[in-house]
């Protein structure tokens, strides 16, 4: 009993250090940035006072923050039907055997291993109408074209959201190789017997073996998605005006930029209890596939 007392003290002692840097580094904050949330926090202006509610009220009743949330919306969506789309055919790609498969493979997961800003920058270069890659490549078969990407509304969003697919799709196909990996041979082997084709063996055992892994990566891809930052940031700036806003974005914006503390943590909240319930919706939806 006493030795079991000991090792218990010791193993405390070895996750203290652990504990606290977490407990310093993102439940402080958390707890924080709900108390600011209530208060109307100006530095230029020297203003620190408690406003109670107001700081949420204000969320409804901002424009730019609508905005924010409809191209939010739009990105997290279209973001996420083509990673499933795109992402599940280039991990069949992956699985198939061929000569230099490997190298391939390790190709492929070149643009996930790039910082997003390092990716966003370049991409701004690449849509540029007058020396920008993606507009000289058009050239060859279309040499009149001519695109400004990023100045268009549309445009723009939709750039940001091919950029992150090229960016984060390589992953995604990874993850789902592995589910491919644990499919056995022996079942498509008698599915061929009894005559079924390719897209058959598809839709009757590939898909709905590795349905539950999509699902679940589709959750924390989408939670990821929500918490953007780093590509609109570094590719558009929130332009053309504000049409390709994220939400982390605008509240990136609204602390450093117009210094508006009290509002910035506010949204943030928010942002943090519409992920909490998504994420239980989804994990429930999750809890019940897994039956």
């Amino acid at each position: 009993m006493y030795a079991n007392k000991k090792y218990l003290r010791i193993a405390w002692m070895l996750v203290l250090p652990a504990l606290l840097i977490r407990i310093l580094t993102t439940i402080y904050p958390i707890f924080e940035t709900f108390r600011i949330s209530f208060y109307d926090i100006k530095l230029l202006r020297g203003i620190n006072q408690f406003v109670g509610f107001q700081n949420y009220v204000d969320i409804f009743q901002d424009p730019k923050l609508v905005q924010s949330v409809s191209f939010t919306t739009i990105f997290v969506i279209g973001s996420m039907i083509g990673h499933i789309l795109l992402g599940v055919i280039l991990a069949l790609i992956l699985n198939m055997k061929f000569g230099g498969q490997r190298i391939l493979r390790t190709i492929v997961l070149l643009p996930w291993a790039l910082p997003m800003v390092v990716v966003a920058i370049a991409s701004k270069w690449a849509f540029n109408n007058d020396y920008g890659l993606i507009n000289d490549f058009i050239r060859w078969f279309n040499p009149s074209f001519q695109m400004d990407w990023l100045i268009n509304t549309t445009t723009a969003r939709i750039s940001v959201i091919a950029v992150d697919l090229w960016k984060d799709i390589p992953f995604f196909a990874i993850l789902v190789l592995a589910s491919l990996q644990f499919i056995s041979s022996e079942m498509y082997e008698a599915a061929k017997v009894d005559g079924a084709g390719a897209i058959r063996s598809f839709f009757s055992i590939t898909l709905p073996l590795i349905s539950k892994n999509i699902l679940v990566l589709s959750i924390f891809f989408t939670m990821w998605r929500m918490t953007s930052f780093d590509v609109v940031y570094a590719m558009t700036g929130g332009g053309p005006g504000n049409s390709t806003d994220l939400i982390a974005y605008r509240i990136t914006t609204e602390a450093f930029t117009n210094l508006n503390i009290g509002y910035s943590a506010a949204i943030a909240v928010v942002l943090f209890f519409v992920m909490a319930l998504l994420s239980a919706v989804s994990l429930y939806a999750a809890k019940k596939a897994n039956y």
